[in-house]
């Protein structure tokens, strides 16, 4: 078969194909017929067909459910079904016409067949839309639009025929395509509409759906759908309620897991070397962690050989787990951005417009031609951008929810030596700082090669235009690149350094804030104010460096187009002065050099976010390969070996340090295996030594995400004695727990704590030291009730490590503990009756009554207490609190919501309410946020910035004129005269120029300003935050506070700095380009002001939303971090009970929360920049279309000049209102770090001059007048009325129920509260007018929480340095420590772990008495001291402070009777006020309320 030439299908056409006559050189422009019948047809037939198999492959793939047939779909398909009769009437009439004997070409067949076939195809793919549930579609959309746009122009065509040649019209013809184009017309209107979801959507159930998914096409490059939010945001403050729903694609449920799943092949890849290189046993592979040995131990020789392994060993690698998780869909921002780049070089349109103006002959319509072409193409590059910046967001923000879930995952499984290695500080700014530099990078990757290929294809087109002499300008950006290599290796160094610091500081900030109670009660708040500020002045060295070093890097990038464009232009017209620099040749350059200057000008940002993201990418590699924790990990204790059956009690005693609570940890799985296993039946619930509380209500404490069975909960809560507590708090179970338990005393966390484990109901219960911090009888009941024979759990099995040698006779099996072994096991009876050590200390330390408790051992009930507790405890459900005779357990209750008021229990929603959530400010910055900001740089800083940047811009615009005048010089016999004197002033300009930025670099000065007013804000946040009260750090969650050091702070050092260098940059860049546009062409003068007020209009529309969407973005963050922080400290309670996926999947929840706020934020900014665009766009397009009206009186180079300044006003006005909004939202880091400066603030630490009498105390005489103290204006008294003198050297005892007063004193005694009326003296001197560290640094308490920082030993018993080592060694030795400190590696230098985590318990405690006996102040408190440590420890304790505090007046607050019962008096608060004051002995001949209580404690 021979194919026909292709002019056969066009024969008998009246017109050839293709005419320039008719179609370009002429006033009235038109296509021939051929081409209309034949490319305009088929062009959005191909376009359909080639789109038709991908498009399917598509849908088949992204079903998201059928929608149901509605008018506009039955609309789309009638309306294709009838454009495809219309062209199949053609079609048919042709044929008609062929029977009549008219000869037609094959093109009249198949150009109307090959229409109507193509319309069938567009009614079938409407339906298949419809059965995937597609509500828009673009590629229908796009389709139409050609169809119209190539209908459109034979529509024109035919009108001119019809009125000029009327004889020749086909009136069937005409008529049935004016239907078509009518058709068309309508059917694109309907393509803009979208449909409604599909039927079995999520989106019709959820109230607040995000509009994006159900957005039609336009809507979406336009980015409309977003318009109603910024709407109603410009008219109201956005609140967290106007917030849309998150997508499931973008949820952490859906992102995490695909990253974890990535990380984990990865990792296990990794291995592989490793496991093949060595015969070693069975390894366990936990899904991202690292396999450890289970059953044998390897010979010594293997172990070496295995380290030496190790090293060779692949690290996996983090960066392609992220890339093949969510590289897929960032491509789709690659190809936007190729699309975008290759539209970039529409230089040709000044070009060719310059060209249209140097040539009078060129019809005027060209010229309106090149403009429509400029401003379409303008806004075509304008959708892709923003569609290209909007993809790199999403996959931005997915990568933070990513890495931010993964670290979680990976913090809840890691082992202890792992946790100790990464400390909390570091561990929240992995998940904070860094997961956000991620982030930042993924917005401009895409530069890496984006920018080498716009410098590629803009040398390639200068050379075109320039010939050889751009090698000029190549090499001076050749020489470019080594100084930027040493300045990316420089930053990066700059970069862990700032990083490290920023670490160490968290940290410290995190203890500080945990610890401050503390603080506050030792005075040494100054101390660790240094501290802090000491690793932020490393930081800010740092940060000072990294700023030099980005003067450098602006100022060579800012040189490097002016050096270009000199040396270029130099070699061009000095090589030969026949190269003449016309209007054209030299703006087209200019052209291209300022699209070379965005990619140079991108890539120092670009590199230092690359090196920024590599050294986060290292922390975060190193975080993720930790070790994790295994199933059966086992103490590395040697020789425990143990088999407990079920039911029984098991008791563990031992000296402090003996390893009781590392025998726990051992069976939670929590030590490092080295031989051996541990077999658990059943589930297990777990009680800590220290209680870990969360900031949710009593009773979610208690539930622990359980269901609430009603009889059940009250079970265990009368059981664990909480009754009394409950009708106390305000709230009743409903009152809020502050974090960490503040507004709760140690015995109460610690039964909060009995009562979670004993509500889970399990098989094992571990229980570590429960009742250490209760009153002896409350001891006893809990016991009764709860972990003895007779108690709920008499079936279960349960581990009891206890110092109460009375609960000791009901064990079924006690193990005693030194140096981490078991030395002695068996029952009561038999390690008495082997008289071996354990019988030896009994002896020794249990007092008479408890003797006579183990003679009546048969009975293991002491009937009379238990019937004596239960009538108290009944009467206490029953009596009102005003009669006197409720019988309370331990403890102060340190104010729920605030305060101690027995009785009062409301039931009012916000009752139980005390800590505040971050609160988002609405409205307006203020303008004395930025005041404030300019004063912190200092203002004589700021202005001379603002001339540097002007004089810079002046200079840059004159350099630019200057050009315009030389292109202008007439050229004669070939050449231009004053080449040369030209080219020296234009030198010479920009060498001013270079010289402004070079010696007087306002970035510089930006750069070093930031740094100075970075120093002051952190200062000033630091000393107001330490300055605050008490109660501020019970209602302000730590979450906020780490919030405002963490994420503000970073805001503060890097991004505003940077972002107002080039706010200023903008705004000087925009401001110039309308002056020359003016000058150029000044009937634009008549558009700009309206343009001008439309840009405001948006501009100002946007920031309302943006700079609320901002706070409330900000204001979700804080509560994300505090749940981290919080499930840090409780990893081991979490994991014992199982709830790892709960706490996961509450992480999901906070961390959504916050993109909620934060995907509106990245929505709203490219809503703003496609508006922006287009008043850019619409000036450009005025600037050429005025030049094409005055194109008589203007010059080529003004022209010239005037358009490419008008090239760069989009840019430049989308960056001036990014800025201006980026500026007002990230000021709003200022504003939250100055609110502190706000808030109420404690009594003046130093009083000037000092009332304080040299050498005061001297005796230690306490004197309290009618003392009342409140805890908060709104709440009753917690103290009333006091009146208690108590004489020098005198040992005072203070006791009494829960919610008696008894730390509501010493909290007035220190003034941690100060006093509503009434006043204290301590030997003669009112406490009142005494600075508050003059106060309490002379006098000493020992906590009953024992706190230590991560430091050394040395730095935690004295911060200031103000004891010589001899002074310590005789502290520890006082405090029994002298012994275990002597035998450490590093003796007094030994590193504390974060919250002295090393060190167990009592260690801790006894650490807190050296302290006080360094000090050895006229006054001493002791709140419960020796709650935590075992009675030889705390005989040899109260030893010690009776014989070194002799002389002291001692006050103890006391759970324990028998450590006051030789004391000189008691006083017996009761509701707080005063009940009884007496000798001891004097108290129980009265038969009083301490009578009962020592009958309780069987001390009578």
């Amino acid at each position: 078969m021979i194919t026909p030439p292709l002019d056969a299908y066009f024969t008998h056409l009246p017109t050839a194909f293709q005419d320039w006559n008719l179609t370009w050189h002429t006033l009235n422009p038109d296509f021939t017929r051929c081409f209309q019948n034949t490319v305009l047809i088929w062009v959005p037939c191909v376009y359909l067909w080639l789109c038709m198999p991908f498009y399917y492959w598509y849908l088949k793939n992204h079903d998201r459910g059928y929608i149901c047939v509605t008018h506009l779909n039955r609309a789309k398909t009638v309306i294709a079904f009838l454009l495809w009769i219309i062209c199949w009437s053609d079609v048919f009439y042709s044929f008609w016409e062929r029977s009549q004997g008219a000869v037609k070409a094959p093109v009249e067949y198949i150009s109307p067949l090959l229409l109507g076939i193509t319309m069938v195809l567009a009614g079938l793919l409407t339906q298949y839309e419809r059965l995937k549930g597609a509500q828009s579609s673009g590629i229908m959309l796009i389709f139409w639009l050609v169809a119209l746009l190539c209908a459109t122009v034979s529509f024109r065509s035919k009108i001119l025929q019809a009125v000029n040649e009327d004889a020749t019209v086909d009136r069937f013809r005409f008529t049935t395509f004016y239907m078509y184009w009518v058709l068309v017309l309508v059917e694109l209107g309907l393509n803009c509409f979208s449909d409604q979801p599909p039927f079995f959507s999520k989106a019709v159930n959820d109230p607040n759906p995000c509009p994006e998914a159900g957005a039609s096409f336009l809507s979406n490059i336009t980015f409309w759908w977003i318009t109603g939010m910024m709407l109603y945001g410009f008219k109201t403050p956005l609140e967290e309620k106007d917030l849309w729903s998150l997508r499931e694609v973008d949820k952490s449920s859906t992102i995490v897991p695909q990253l974890m799943r990535q990380w984990s092949n990865e990792w296990h890849k990794a291995q592989r070397p490793l496991e093949k290189a060595l015969y070693s046993p069975k390894r366990s592979l936990r899904s991202g962690g690292r396999g450890e040995n289970k059953d044998t131990k390897l010979p010594e020789e293997s172990e070496i050989l295995l380290q030496k392994s190790s090293k060779r060993r692949r690290e996996p690698s983090l960066l392609l787990a992220l890339c093949l998780t969510y590289g897929p869909y960032f491509l789709i921002s690659t190809l936007y951005k190729i699309i975008h780049d290759i539209l970039i070089f529409t230089f040709l349109f000044p070009r060719l417009l310059i060209r249209f103006v140097n040539d009078s002959n060129a019809p005027i319509w060209q010229g309106y031609f090149y403009t429509a072409l400029l401003f379409i193409c303008a806004c075509v590059q304008t959708f892709i951008l923003q569609k290209y910046f909007h993809v790199c967001f999403v996959t931005g923000m997915r990568v933070r929810t990513g890495v931010a879930g993964a670290v979680y995952r990976k913090a809840m499984v890691i082992t202890n030596a792992a946790r100790r290695t990464s400390t909390v500080g570091e561990i929240v700014n992995l998940m904070s700082v860094d997961a956000q530099r991620f982030m930042d990078l993924i917005t401009y990757i895409n530069m890496l090669w984006s920018a080498p290929l716009q410098v590629v294809l803009a040398l390639y087109f200068l050379w075109q235009n320039l010939g050889a002499s751009v090698l000029a300008g190549v090499a001076v950006m050749v020489l470019m690149v080594p100084v930027n290599a040493v300045i990316a290796t420089k930053t990066k160094t700059y970069q862990v350094a700032q990083m490290k610091d920023k670490d160490s500081r968290i940290k410290l900030m995190h203890e500080v804030l945990n610890g401050i109670k503390v603080l506050k009660l030792y005075a040494w708040e100054l101390a660790f104010k240094d501290k802090v500020s000491a690793i932020r002045e490393s930081e800010l060295r740092v940060l000072k460096k990294s700023a030099y070093l980005a003067a450098v890097s602006t100022f060579t990038w800012v040189c490097a187009p002016f050096l270009v464009a000199l040396s270029t232009f130099g070699v061009y017209v000095m090589v030969d002065e026949k190269n003449v620099l016309d209007a054209q040749k030299a703006f087209v350059s200019l052209a291209l050099f300022n699209i070379l200057r965005f990619p140079l000008n991108m890539l120092p940002m670009v590199i230092s976010s690359v090196v920024q993201a590599s050294v986060s990418m290292k922390r975060l590699r190193v975080f993720l390969s930790h070790e994790e924790l295994v199933e059966d990990s086992v103490d590395p204790a040697p020789g425990i070996n143990i088999r407990i059956p079920d039911g029984m009690l098991v008791a563990v005693v031992g000296h402090v340090g003996s390893g009781k609570s590392s025998l726990l940890s051992a069976l939670l799985g929590e030590m490092q295996k080295q031989e051996g296993s541990v077999s658990i039946k059943g589930s297990v619930a777990y009680m800590p030594q220290q209680a870990w509380i969360q900031n949710k209500t009593l009773q979610d404490n208690i539930l622990f995400g359980r269901e609430l069975k009603e009889s059940w909960y009250r079970e265990v809560v009368e059981a664990c004695a909480l009754l009394p507590d409950l009708e106390m708090l305000s709230a009743g179970d409903k009152t809020e727990i502050g974090e960490k338990g503040v507004n709760l005393s140690g015995g109460q966390k610690q039964r909060v704590g009995l009562a979670r484990a004993l509500y889970c109901d399990c098989s094992l219960y571990l229980l570590d030291d429960p009742l250490s911090a209760v009153d002896a009888h409350v001891g006893k009941h809990i016991f009764d009730k709860v972990v003895g024979p007779q108690g709920i759990l008499k079936n279960r099995t349960r581990i009891l490590v206890t110092h109460g040698l009375s609960y000791l006779p009901q064990a079924d099996l006690i193990l005693v503990m030194v140096d981490g072994e078991i030395t002695e096991m068996g029952s009561y009876m038999e390690l008495l009756g082997r008289q071996g050590a354990f019988a030896e200390f009994l002896r020794t330390y249990a007092n008479s009554e408890q003797q006579e408790d183990r003679s009546g051992e048969r009975d293991h009930v002491h009937d009379g207490f238990v019937c004596q507790y239960a009538v108290h405890f009944e009467n206490m459900k029953t009596a009102d609190y005003n009669s006197g005779t409720a019988t309370q357990p331990d403890g102060p209750l340190q104010g729920a919501d605030g305060g101690k008021s027995p009785g009062k229990q409301e039931n009012r929603p916000q009752a139980g309410k005390l800590t505040e959530a971050d609160k988002a400010k609405t409205g307006m910055v203020k303008p004395a946020v930025f005041w404030e900001y300019m004063k912190a740089i200092g203002l004589g800083l700021s202005f001379f910035s603002i001339f540097l940047f002007l004089c810079h811009h002046v200079a840059s615009l004159i350099s630019n004129y200057w050009l315009s005048l030389w292109t202008d010089d007439p050229v004669i016999n070939g050449t231009q005269l004053y080449t040369h004197m030209r080219l020296g002033v234009y030198g010479a300009l920009g060498v001013t120029q270079v010289h402004k930025m070079n010696n007087l670099c306002a970035v510089y000065f930006i750069s070093i300003g930031g740094v100075m007013a970075s120093r002051y804000l952190h200062e000033t946040m630091l000393y107001n935050v330490l300055r605050s009260p008490m109660s501020f750090f019970e209602r302000t969650p730590t979450g906020n506070l780490v919030n405002r050091f963490a994420k503000e702070m970073d805001t503060i050092d890097t991004i505003i700095p940077s972002i107002i260098k080039m706010f200023m940059g903008s705004m000087f860049n925009v401001v110039s380009t309308c002056a020359i546009i003016l000058v150029a062409t000044p009937l634009i003068a008549v558009v700009i002001p309206p343009l001008g007020l439309l840009y405001f209009f948006v501009q100002r529309f946007y920031v309302a939303t943006s700079r609320q969407l901002k706070r409330l973005e900000s204001v979700s963050r804080s509560p994300m971090l505090s749940h981290f922080t919080e499930t840090l400290l409780g990893t081991s309670v979490i994991r014992a009970f199982g709830e790892q996926e709960r706490f996961i999947s509450e992480c999901n929840r906070h961390i959504d929360h916050n993109q909620k706020a934060y995907f509106p934020s990245i929505v709203a900014n490219r809503w703003l920049a496609v508006r922006l665009e287009f008043v850019g766009s619409c000036i450009v397009m005025f600037a050429a279309l005025f030049a094409v009206v005055s194109r008589d009186s203007l010059s080529p180079g003004i022209v010239g000049l005037s358009i490419s300044y008008a090239l760069q006003v989009t840019a430049s006005l989308n960056w001036l209102v990014r800025m201006t909004s980026e500026v007002e939202t990230n000021v709003v880091a200022v504003e939250r770090v100055k609110e502190y400066g706000d808030t109420d603030k404690e009594a003046e630490w130093q009083v000037e001059p000092s009332r304080m009498p040299q050498g005061w105390p001297t005796n230690g005489y306490i004197e309290i007048r009618n003392f009342s103290l409140r805890y908060r204006d709104d709440l009753e008294l917690a103290l009333k009325d006091v009146n208690v003198t108590i004489e020098g050297g005198e040992k005072v005892g203070i006791v009494g129920r829960t919610g008696a007063g008894k730390s509501s004193l010493t909290l007035g005694l220190f003034r941690i509260i100060e006093a509503s009326e009434g006043s204290v003296w301590i030997d003669g001197v009112d406490i009142a007018i005494l600075g508050l560290h003059e106060l309490r640094s002379r006098i000493t308490i020992i906590p009953q929480d024992p706190v230590l920082f991560s430091g050394t030993l040395r730095m935690n018993l004295d911060p200031f340095n103000c004891y010589s080592d001899e002074d310590l060694w005789q502290a520890l030795e006082l405090a029994h420590l002298k012994n275990f400190v002597s035998g450490l590696p590093d003796k007094l230098n030994h590193e504390c772990s974060e919250g002295g985590e090393n060190l167990s318990l009592g260690q801790r405690q006894l650490l807190c008495l050296a302290r006080a006996l360094l000090r050895k102040t006229k006054v001493l408190v002791l709140d419960e001291a020796t709650a935590a440590v075992d009675l030889e420890t705390d005989n040899l304790i109260q030893s010690t402070i009776r014989s070194q505090f002799k002389d002291c007046t001692v006050l103890t607050i006391a759970h324990r009777l028998n450590t006051i019962m030789d004391y000189t008096r008691v006083l017996v608060l009761d509701r707080g006020q005063m009940a009884e004051f007496d000798s001891p002995s004097n108290l129980i001949a009265k038969k009083g309320i301490f009578y009962r209580m020592a009958k309780d404690s069987s001390l009578v």
